[in-house]
Formats: C-alpha cells, structure tokens, sequence
C-alpha cells in the first residue's frame, strides 16, 4: 500500500497516475464519506457493497449490478 499526497488544481480534479490507470482501469468507483473520500477501481468484486447500499425491492442481480455501476 502506498501514500500519495495530492494537491487539486484550480478546477478541483486530481490526476490519478498513469501507472495505476493502466493496472486498475479508466473508471472508478467514488465513496464519498462525511471525512474521507475513497477511490477504487471499478473493476473486481462490488459483493464488499451489497449491505452498504438501501434497496426499495429485491430485484435481479443483473439489473441491481447495472445500477450500482451505473455513471451518473
């Protein structure tokens, strides 16, 4: 595991490293806490979400996982 510090620059992005776009992939998943924000990438197992997310119906698993990966 590694620590990067970074800064934002005047349109408040960051730059994710090249390195890791090319291990992990161009999309990522942004969890968005009250102090903290965490950036993974939208490639792997999204199962670690399922209790995390408030769902109105049971649905298909396929539908729930396109919503879940849905851009917005």
């Amino acid at each position: 595991m590694g620590i990067d510090v970074k800064k934002l620059d005047r349109h408040g992005r960051i730059v994710i490293p090249k390195e890791w776009r090319e291990k992990h992939g161009d999309e990522v998943i942004v969890l968005v806490y009250d102090d903290k924000v965490e950036i993974l990438p939208r490639k792997g197992n999204i199962m670690k979400f399922s209790n995390s997310i408030e769902v109105e119906e049971l649905r298909e698993w396929e539908e729930m996982r396109e919503e879940l990966y849905e851009v917005r």
